[in-house]
Order: C-alpha cells, then sequence, then structure tokens
C-alpha cells in the first residue's frame, strides 16, 4: 500500500488529500490543469515539503508527528518527468549508467539489459539524445529512472511533450513494462485517453482534494463524476480473444471470458463484443474501449440493424449529463456495466428507469492495443 497525507497551501488553494493507493499496478492522478497532481507527484518524492506522512508498505518515508523525513536521495523512486532532461553530451549508454550508478550493486532488482528490450532501445545505447525522437528520448528517460531499481516510479505527465505518432509508438513499451516487472507507478495526466490505456486504478483531483478514488473501471462507470462528461466519457472493459471471423476480418472481445465467467466468478449474461480483427491471438488478454456516444438504447433487439453489438442489460442509474438536453444511462451487462449518452426526450419515449431491462447497442468499440 502506498499511503498518503499531505496538506500544503499553493496560491488559490490548499492541498489536502489523504491517499491509500494499491502498492501493484498503475494508478492515475487525473484532473485539470492546476489541480494539484504534480504537487503530490512531488510530495511523495520529496521534492515538495508537505505536511503530512508518505510511506511505501512498511517504510516510512516522511511522518510528521515522529520528525521523520527521507530526503529525496534516500527514496527508493523513480521520477521521470514531460521533458526527457537527459544528458547531453552523454551518450545513451552513459545516460543509463548514470541511473545505475546511483543503486549498489547488491540492491539491484531490476535487470538494466531486462529494461533496455522492453523498452526497445538497445539500437539506440551509441546515440545522443540530440539524434532521437521524442519518443525515443521519453524511453531513454524512463529505462534510467529504472536502472535504479525504484521500488517505486513517478511519472509527470510523460506524454504530454508528444505528438499522437510519438505517444502511439511510447505506449505499447510502456505496456510491457508495467506487465514484466510489476513495479508500481504513480503517473500525473490530464488526459483521458492515457488514463483509460495505462491506469489500474485512477484518483480524481481536483482545487487540491481528491473528488474520488478506486479501480479503473469503477471510476468510469460512475455517472456523478466528472469524468463522465464531455465527448471522452466511456468505459473500459478488460476482455480475452475469443473469436475470430476470418471472413468479415473480424474478432470476438469476450469481456467476462470465453465461458461468461470474470475472475472465475459465475456471470449469467456474458458480454462479448466484435471489433476489428487486429491479428491478436486467441486468449490475448486486451483493453477495449466503450465510449458512451457510441452506446445506443433499445427496448429490445434489432433485428434489420446494422449494430452488430447488441447486448442484454438492466438499467443500473440514470443522471443528466452536463447538457440540459441530455441524459447518461448506465446498464449492467453480467459482470461488467456500460454507459451510454441519449437524448433526455429518448430517455422519455423509452421510459427508462432503474431496474428497466434494456438491450445496449453498441456501435464502435476501441482496442486499446
Amino acid at each position: 500500500m502506498i499511503e498518503a497525507r499531505l496538506q500544503l497551501p499553493r496560491g488559490g488553494f490548499t492541498l489536502d488529500v489523504k491517499l491509500a493507493l494499491p502498492a501493484r499496478g498503475v494508478t492515475a492522478l487525473f484532473g485539470p490543469s492546476g489541480c494539484g497532481k504534480t504537487t503530490v507527484l512531488r510530495a511523495l518524492a520529496g521534492l515538495e515539503r508537505a505536511a503530512g506522512r508518505v510511506a511505501l508498505g512498511s517504510e516510512v518515508w516522511q511522518d510528521d508527528a515522529s520528525g521523520r523525513f527521507v530526503p529525496t536521495h534516500q527514496r527508493a523512486i523513480g521520477y521521470v518527468i514531460q521533458d526527457s532532461a537527459l544528458f547531453p553530451h552523454l551518450n545513451v549508454q552513459r545516460n543509463l549508467d548514470y541511473g545505475l550508478k546511483r543503486i549498489a550493486a547488491g540492491q539491484r532488482r531490476v535487470a538494466l539489459d531486462q529494461v533496455v528490450g522492453l523498452l526497445g532501445i538497445g539500437h539506440l545505447l551509441q546515440r545522443r539524445p540530440d539524434t532521437l525522437s521524442g519518443g525515443e528520448r521519453q524511453r531513454v528517460a524512463i529505462a534510467r529512472a529504472m536502472a535504479t531499481s525504484p521500488a517505486l516510479l513517478l511519472m509527470d505527465e510523460p506524454l504530454a511533450a508528444l505528438d499522437a505518432a510519438r505517444k502511439a509508438e511510447l505506449l505499447p513499451f510502456l505496456d510491457r513494462m508495467h506487465e514484466e516487472l510489476g513495479i508500481p507507478v504513480v503517473f500525473v495526466s490530464h488526459a483521458i485517453d492515457e488514463v483509460a490505456r495505462l491506469a489500474d486504478h485512477l484518483v480524481l483531483m481536483d482545487a487540491g482534494r481528491v473528488l474520488a478514488a478506486g479501480p479503473l473501471a469503477e471510476m468510469l462507470a460512475r455517472l456523478d463524476l466528472p469524468v463522465a462528461w464531455g465527448d471522452d466519457a466511456g468505459v473500459v472493459l478488460d476482455a480475452v480473444v475469443g473469436k475470430r471471423d476470418l471472413q468479415w476480418q473480424l474478432a470476438r472481445m469476450d469481456v467476462d471470458g470465453a465461458d461468461g465467467h470474470v475472475d472465475g466468478s459465475p456471470s449469467t449474461t456474458p458480454c462479448r463484443l466484435w471489433a476489428r480483427d487486429q491479428g491478436l491471438p486467441l486468449g490475448r488478454r486486451v483493453r477495449l474501449r466503450v465510449l458512451a456516444r457510441d452506446v445506443s438504447l433499445a427496448r429490445g433487439p434489432l433485428a434489420d440493424s446494422s449494430i452488430g453489438n447488441q447486448l442484454q442489460g438492466t438499467v443500473e442509474a440514470i443522471a443528466d449529463d452536463r447538457h440540459p438536453a441530455l441524459a447518461l444511462v448506465r446498464v449492467r451487462v453480467g459482470a461488467v456495466a456500460v454507459v451510454a449518452r441519449l437524448t433526455r426526450r429518448s430517455a422519455h419515449t423509452l421510459e427508462l428507469a432503474v431496474g428497466q431491462p434494456v438491450w445496449a447497442q453498441v456501435k464502435t468499440v476501441a482496442l486499446m492495443e
């Protein structure tokens, strides 16, 4: 468990947060610019002296009650910022060696060769930073942070300085690194697409406070939070590739698993969605994103429809959207939920109510690979 209780005056507001974050996976600190996300990250690193307590498991880095404060260089952290901050006079190998030298040989938990392989930078080792693309520089910066064998990796908007192409280039490497190394990550972002792709746990912040925190899938399905508003509102679903239709170049994604189960729990209504076949093998774990604007609702299945993904479910919640003409509806399908955005007039016409059976029609499924 990553524990933090922090208070710090910051201009127009006072940072006042209490966090209990999982010590596995990726936690995203998400919210508008200036809400205190980076300040929290810097306080975890010891770069900001907030009042309170910071602990990683049994290792206490700060405890004002006992007067304990471990300086940044003695905390087992890696820190990555927007600017790769590589030493321009050193080649990639020597930049990595700089990180490696920060940790005694007997305390190294991460093999540098493994990190180099996971981030795909082996062919860059003899090059200088000014000859690298933005995505390559960030991969090297992440590798240098990992060379210190951190117990916690902190990332402050590591993708913000990259264009869409370089961001798409870097994301698969981050996925591989997080899956194979198992080091907990806390990263700051104000881009929901990055959060949906990378995070397992979400902390939603505003004006120095935590609005809500919890598993990503649960948080994105909540209708009472700002992440449910706007064009990017939607849910993420973990699935496996269950079947391929070679004739039509489609793949079936079994959200509840191929046998209609989620983590061993039976589901009477397995959630299965067809998407474009990207050549992934059967049984491969994937993450799907279903936007609320791509989900419509009906009182029954529609035979004469171009929408092939039609899921039987139950209305679980209805809420007003930001615009008074719109409503958000959460539909439970087996063990998971999808969210639909529709007009209030449509909701009235369908006589939608909590507990009512409906069919959710999913027009588009984004495979985040």
